[in-house]
């Protein structure tokens, strides 16, 4: 049995060439919001593709919300006028992947942001988790193993105490490219990695005495060296 691979742009082409065949489908069909797309096993054979492929294409318009989908009942297409629908397609179609830098600096910027929130705003098992992932990656780092995914889980647990859900979505949804990234330009090497022990408590220490300007301030240090860092790799 022959397995077949794909890349990252081969993957890309299909789930565009999916998107821009629902998007033919509803025109055609002259589909109006809250109508109901055809089954998946159906759209699958439609265009020949996968029902996983497709249903990566079907999430993905979930995510911009121009689909629905219902338990037990199936797609719809939401409440978005046609000329509205297929801008917002060509918008997704147009998307490039995201390069590392540019993960980084969102990310900055984010975290900024969540600290200042999650200082305002975090409880008791909001503190014990950011605790709980300190404590986890201090072990890591000092019995010189790699720490990576216990620095990201503390940053998740911040973005968490902050309270807004679509900033704790955002950061899930970055977070496993910029840990692939991060082995590939050895941004983690051992230095920061034991400063970031240091840095990492005191954002939470700042956090728990609910000091909003001092959480923000504390996470732009931490981030300092990687933001630059990111800007001296040579493309």
């Amino acid at each position: 049995m022959k397995l077949e691979i794909l890349t990252k742009n081969e993957n890309q082409e299909i789930q565009n060439g999916i998107i821009s065949k629902i998007r033919d489908l509803i025109n055609y069909k002259n589909l109006e919001p809250g109508d109901k797309l055809p089954s998946e096993r159906m759209l699958a054979e439609r265009f020949e593709v996968s029902r996983s492929n497709l249903r990566e294409a079907i999430q993905k318009l979930e995510f911009y919300g121009i689909l629905k989908s219902k338990p037990q009942s199936g797609t719809f297409i939401a409440d978005i006028g046609q000329v509205a629908m297929n801008g917002m397609i060509e918008d997704i179609l147009r998307l490039e992947e995201p390069d590392f830098k540019s993960l980084v600096e969102t990310r900055i910027l984010m975290e900024l942001k969540t600290a200042r929130l999650a200082a305002l705003r975090r409880t008791k098992e909001d503190l014990k988790q950011m605790h709980d992932a300190l404590m986890a990656y201090s072990e890591k780092v000092m019995n010189g193993e790699d720490a990576v995914q216990e620095d990201l889980l503390f940053h998740l647990a911040i973005a968490k105490a902050s309270g807004n859900s679509t900033m704790n979505t955002f950061m899930l949804i970055i977070t496993p490219e910029i840990i692939t990234n991060f082995e590939k330009y050895h941004v983690c090497d051992k230095k920061m990695a034991f400063r970031g022990i240091q840095e990492h408590r005191e954002i939470y220490e700042a956090i728990k005495a609910q000091d909003s300007q001092l959480a923000k301030e504390k996470m732009k240090v931490h981030f300092k060296m990687l933001y630059q860092y990111c800007y001296d790799i040579k493309d």
